[in-house]
């Protein structure tokens, strides 16, 4: 029966993918004909207006087909009018699906920082492209201490992102850790958390002092699995167990908004501290919770 679940959710994902991904193919071609750029963003708000609905369809077959036991706490007073920078650990692709869950249609149409490979999954890889999510280069220590301008290239997609994000309301997700956390990757790490990975405060921190302002708060996201090792294929047999998601609001500080963080190395510590405290209560909270590793 897991199998046959399994195999059905896949199939539901993949048709409701590329039946809307065709129109969304078509308003992208649309977007790159366009003459002006008042154009393009009305383009986009349809585009957007799709990939809700792709959201709502693949939700409602979830809700009703896997049931997944999910536990949400969310604030009241969210609103998808408004601009929010959610900030969260990574335990699995299922994180995704469970953020949706919690959050859709409360806030604004999200926006995650995505890796290049992603690119290349057919229509999903180009719906992220079309949709202008934030596409993240992965160099290694060496090649960054060969060529420090490489680190530019990232920098200019988030800052393209936000200043696209002036237009219209928007949720920019971030997932700090980089990647998915193992107890292997923690050890290799040395990470002084026992749940989580070493969290990376550049582009929380370029996204803050771009659009820190215009921000209606942060969203922290912590969420925990009762499974010690959840696997997305887990999630669509519908054989995962109880998980949990807590979302915090936090105020955005007001040193942020006038901050260098890769000019000024007193700003650049001054967001560590910040980050290195949000992950120390984040590290408490999932210390409660059932086992993560």
């Amino acid at each position: 029966m897991p199998l046959i679940k399994g195999v059905t959710s896949l199939l539901m994902i993949c048709v409701i993918t590329l039946v809307l991904g065709i129109p969304l193919v078509c308003l992208s071609l649309l977007k790159l004909l366009a003459p002006t750029q008042k154009a393009r963003s009305l383009i986009l708000q349809g585009m957007n207006r799709i990939t809700l609905t792709w959201i709502d369809a693949n939700l409602w077959w979830m809700r009703h087909w896997l049931k997944t036991p999910l536990t949400a706490e969310v604030p009241d007073q969210l609103g998808d009018g408004q601009w929010w920078l959610i900030i969260s650990n990574h335990r699995s692709w299922i994180d995704i699906f469970v953020l949706f869950m919690a959050l859709h249609r409360r806030i604004s149409m999200p926006r995650f920082f995505v890796k290049r490979a992603l690119l290349w999954i057919p229509v999903i890889g180009q719906a992220f492209w079309a949709l202008e999510f934030p596409v993240m280069r992965r160099y290694s220590r060496e090649q960054m201490a060969k060529n420090p301008k490489l680190a530019d290239i990232d920098r200019r997609a988030t800052q393209r992102m936000c200043e696209r994000a002036k237009d219209f309301p928007i949720s920019i997700v971030i997932y700090a850790e980089g990647t998915r956390f193992t107890p292997a990757k923690r050890e290799q790490q040395q990470s002084p958390y026992r749940h989580l990975l070493r969290p990376k405060a550049g582009g929380i921190a370029q996204v803050l002092t771009l659009m820190g302002d215009q921000l209606s708060g942060i969203l922290d996201v912590t969420v925990s699995y009762a499974n010690p090792s959840p696997t997305f294929w887990g999630f669509l047999c519908g054989t995962e167990q109880a998980i949990t998601l807590t979302v915090r609001r936090l105020e955005v500080p007001k040193w942020m908004l006038d901050t260098q963080y890769h000019a000024q190395p007193q700003d650049k510590e001054r967001f560590h501290q910040w980050i290195n405290a949000l992950w120390q209560e984040k590290d408490a909270l999932l210390d409660k919770r059932t086992h993560h590793d």
